[in-house]
């Protein structure tokens, strides 16, 4: 019974196990019946650490996306292929999961040489490419099959050249690495860094097979420019390579600052951070949240790697490609169509699920994802993070999230190569001397000039020599000068070649003689200038012309004598017509209204007028040209006096158009921009004669050679200190921006430059221009800028102004009041000849009311003297009988009005 009861214990219990084995097996059988299982590839280098990252995070993707949903109908079924960090491998798997495992998208390969080449396969079978490649070569937009699940590299040019910006750095130097991963990124990086004024100087391309001697020359290379900024753009293993032998080259030190990309901050952990103390780079910005938080836990839980951001990216793409095929649904069935084989690629046929499924992709928006908001359309921008490598990890320093910043906060807490946290100067003079240029040439001796010493001498010279002992550096650079020839009437040995030999890199820096020019400018930059500045003409001066019968016509220029002549009589004019009616003394024949028109109004000039003003308008136009006439005068008296009391010497020429005119010959400056200069112009190259020295000025000017002479000041100048009583100098002063030394476009030393020239002017100029400058003769009684002395019309254009306006004014007011006093006379009918024949009439007529009440004011003023004189002249001069009396001329006035309206009308 025992026994019995045994066995029936054990089926008991079997039946107990079965029976849940039996539910499972059938909700098991249920569900494969109802979940459609897709195939998906994915292609990485499993040996490497974002391969092996990768793979692990795509797994755990598919795992949590279907314990999450586990009622989804679909279900994606990965097949991992290795690449092998091989093109052809990667290109190989690829077709092998098309074509015999039918996947409907791919997630790979990781690099860009891969994708490339697998993204055309792609594009002809239709099926969506997923790929972590940054290069911004491989757009989306040129290849509708290819989806980027990674940042393309070029959306980190803006941080960095930010980070730049932030530091007084105008070049970098660029370490990029050979292929499409480093040429990609260089255009991006040239725009941005332009943006913010930065160059790029002397870019380093280093092969990804380079061996380490290869690596050291071209660190020895860049190590002997002045550049001490790098950005390096290389793989990690590469870069691992790279910043050992900077190490060992001494490159590591205080003073050099090296920036990184997100290549080598993503995957920090598989460099030699021991060699890169102090670097600084940026790498994506991931948001901190729960969800990575669990996600980082449980991933090293379950796996030996260290997380990197590609694996997240991975996991997230996986995840939302899970969630667009759920949405595809049905159309999961057959997903290929064949073709017709013509070529190997026709037989593996065109997915029919891949444009559907392209579509659901770009359907997914912001996904909530471990890397943040993530979708498939738009992976260009998101906030990075500027770290600064400290130990063996990467301090946080700045969160970079605008694209328009273009500086970062915060820059104090970098710590630098060498442990400093003052920020590198960003150039250092290299340790060979500095080439210094300069022109080789005798004319100018005082200037610059080489006798049997090794070093020249001269004024340009010292004060070059004081700059660079005043520079604000620690150990001021040595320097070695090597002369330039100017070769006469030849292109090639000017001093526009000087310059240039600059920008040829023959030598670092020119001195000398050397104008600041907008077009030297374009290919060298200037110090401020450090002499005078500006362009004029010396000529011969001639004999003092004071004995002249005509010299009283000197002091006004011709046109200011004609306009102060036509004012005369204008003024004249306006007040005859004022007082025609109503002052006798403005009446009479024509010919003596005209007289009296020329005596009032030159009568003003030496204030001998003594006609009354009668009319109100008249008097204030009197009163202003008086004034005129005052200031007129006090102007011919002061030059005239000055013209025959003091000694002056006259120009021959004092207006370059003259020269031109008469095709005159004139001198210049051998080699000089000032040739030039005359051309433009409108001197004909025959006119134009080039001397090399002061006494070939001397010469040339004195036998006739040439008319005049034009140079910059600095020359003139030192010209005229010995031989001021034989030349002068004449004309305007064409503008020019004086001496300045040459640097290469962008030099470092540049601003130190000229901040040490800024205190040798306060101090030391004054010096060195008394030693190689001071006059040889004594020059203190000539003006060394002569014009012509004379009054021109633009003195006094304000007062011709003031007064023909104000005798307008008063002229139109007059007309005005006069019409409207006869508008009957222009309202009546008649024809317009016979209406301005009656208004001229009116016109010449006498108004008797103002003219007697004008009399009897005057009268009554002078009624006493007055009286007394009628009554002597009438005892010695009886008046005439009336059968002798005759008019005379003067009586004519005494007329009746009748009779003087016959004659004056007749007239």
């Amino acid at each position: 019974m025992q026994h019995r009861h045994h066995h029936a214990v054990l089926v008991l219990m079997l039946i107990l196990i079965l029976i849940p084995m039996l539910i499972i097996n059938t909700a098991t059988a249920n569900a494969n019946e109802t979940t459609s299982e897709i195939a998906i590839g994915v292609i990485l280098d499993m040996e490497s650490s974002v391969g092996k990252v990768s793979k692990i995070c795509i797994e755990m993707a598919i795992r949590d996306f279907y314990q999450t949903h586990n009622n989804y109908t679909t279900r994606i079924v990965p097949y991992f292929r290795d690449s092998k960090n091989d093109r052809v491998e990667a290109v190989s798997a690829a077709i092998q999961l098309i074509k015999d495992v039918k996947v409907s998208a791919i997630i790979g390969p990781q690099t860009s040489s891969e994708t490339d080449f697998v993204v055309d396969i792609g594009n002809k079978t239709r099926v969506p490419i997923l790929s972590l490649a940054t290069t911004p070569s491989l757009s989306p937009k040129e290849n509708p099959y290819f989806i980027r699940i990674s940042r393309t590299s070029s959306s980190q040019a803006q941080p960095i050249s930010a980070l730049i910006n932030t530091f007084p750095w105008r070049e970098v130097v660029l370490v990029y690495q050979d292929g499409d991963f480093g040429t990609g990124f260089i255009p991006s990086l040239s725009e941005a860094l332009l943006n913010v004024n930065v160059q790029i100087k002397h870019p380093i391309v280093i092969s990804p097979f380079a061996s380490d001697h290869d690596i050291s020359n071209e660190l020895h290379n860049i190590k002997t420019r002045q550049t001490r900024v790098f950005v390096v753009h290389l793989l990690p293993e590469l870069a691992s390579r790279f910043f050992k032998k900077a190490k060992q080259a001494g490159m590591m030190q205080e003073g050099y600052a090296w920036i990184i990309t997100d290549v080598v901050t993503n995957l920090l952990h598989t460099v030699d951070t021991d060699s890169m103390q102090g670097v600084v780079g940026v790498k994506p910005h991931i948001p901190k949240s729960d969800h990575l938080k669990r996600f980082k836990e449980s991933f090293k839980n379950h796996s030996g790697q260290v997380i990197n951001v590609y694996g997240l990216w991975s996991y997230d793409a996986t995840y939302a490609l899970a969630m667009a095929l759920e949405r595809v649904g049905s159309a999961t069935t057959f997903p290929f169509q064949q073709q017709k084989p013509v070529t190997d690629l026709d037989a593996i046929g065109i997915s029919k699920l891949g444009p559907t499924l392209l579509s659901e992709m770009r359907k997914i928006k912001k996904l909530k994802g471990l890397t943040g908001d993530f979708d498939f359309v738009d992976r260009s921008y998101s906030g990075y993070e500027i770290v600064n490598i400290v130990g063996q990890e990467d301090k946080f320093i700045y969160l970079w999230k605008n694209e328009k910043a273009t500086k970062i906060s915060n820059e104090k807490a970098i710590r630098w190569p060498g442990g400093s946290n003052e920020s590198p100067r960003g150039w250092e003079i290299p340790g060979r001397k500095l080439k210094v240029g300069y022109p080789e040439i005798g004319g100018f001796p005082e200037f610059i000039h080489k006798d049997d010493e090794t070093e020249p001498k001269g004024f340009c010279v010292e004060v070059f020599k004081a700059v660079m002992k005043n520079l604000s550096l620690p150990h001021p650079p040595s320097y070695e000068y090597m002369p330039y020839t100017i070769r006469k009437n030849e292109t090639s040995g000017s001093y526009d070649t000087l310059v240039e030999q600059i920008h040829l890199k023959k030598y670092d820096v020119v001195i000398g003689d050397v104008t600041i020019r907008a077009e030297r400018s374009s290919y060298v930059d200037f110090t401020l200038p450090y002499t005078e500045s500006g362009v004029s003409m010396i000529v011969p001066v001639k004999k003092d012309d004071r004995k002249n019968a005509w010299v009283f016509m000197r002091p006004l220029e011709t046109q200011l004598w004609f306009t102060t002549c036509a004012f005369f009589i204008y003024t004249g004019v306006v007040v005859w017509v004022l007082e025609h009616r109503v002052n006798k003394e403005f009446r009479g024949r024509p010919y003596k209204q005209v007289g009296m028109i020329f005596w009032f109004s030159f009568s003003t000039l030496v204030f001998a007028h003594k006609e009354k003003m009668i009319s109100n308008l008249s008097r204030f136009v009197v009163i202003v040209w008086v004034f005129v006439v005052l200031v007129l005068q006090s102007s011919y008296i002061a030059s005239l006096t000055s013209i025959l009391t003091v000694e002056q010497l006259q120009p021959d020429f004092t207006d370059i158009h003259d020269l031109i005119r008469q095709g005159n010959k004139v001198g210049y400056k051998e080699g000089s921009f000032v040739a030039q200069m005359l051309k433009d112009m409108g001197f004909q190259d025959a006119k134009l004669v080039g001397y090399d020295s002061l006494q070939d000025y001397d010469n040339a000017l004195s036998n006739k050679s040439v008319s005049a002479i034009f140079d910059e000041l600095p020359y003139l100048n030192l010209f005229l200190a010995g031989h001021c009583n034989k030349y002068i100098m004449v004309g305007p002063t064409y503008k020019s921006a004086g001496f300045g030394f040459a640097f290469p476009k962008g030099s470092p030393l540049l601003p130190l430059v000229s901040k040490a020239l800024l205190q040798v002017t306060e101090n030391e100029l004054n010096n060195i221009t008394d030693k190689w400058l001071r006059p040889k003769a004594d020059c203190s009684e000539q003006d060394m800028v002569s014009r012509s002395g004379r009054l021109s019309l633009d003195s006094f254009l304000g007062l011709f102004l003031i007064a023909g306006v104000s005798s307008t004014c008063a002229l139109i007011m007059y007309l005005f009041i006069f019409l409207y006093e006869n508008k009957d006379m222009l309202l009546s009918d008649g024809s317009i000849r016979h209406k301005l024949s009656a208004i001229a009439t009116i016109f010449n007529q006498e108004k008797h009311e103002e003219s007697k009440q004008a009399l009897t004011d005057d009268n009554n003023n002078n009624s006493n003297n007055n009286n007394v004189l009628v009554i002597e002249d009438n005892i010695n001069n009886p008046p005439p009988t009336p059968e002798h009396h005759q008019a005379s001329d003067d009586d004519e006035s005494e007329a009746t009005p009748a009779h003087d309206v016959v004659e004056e009308s007749r007239h």
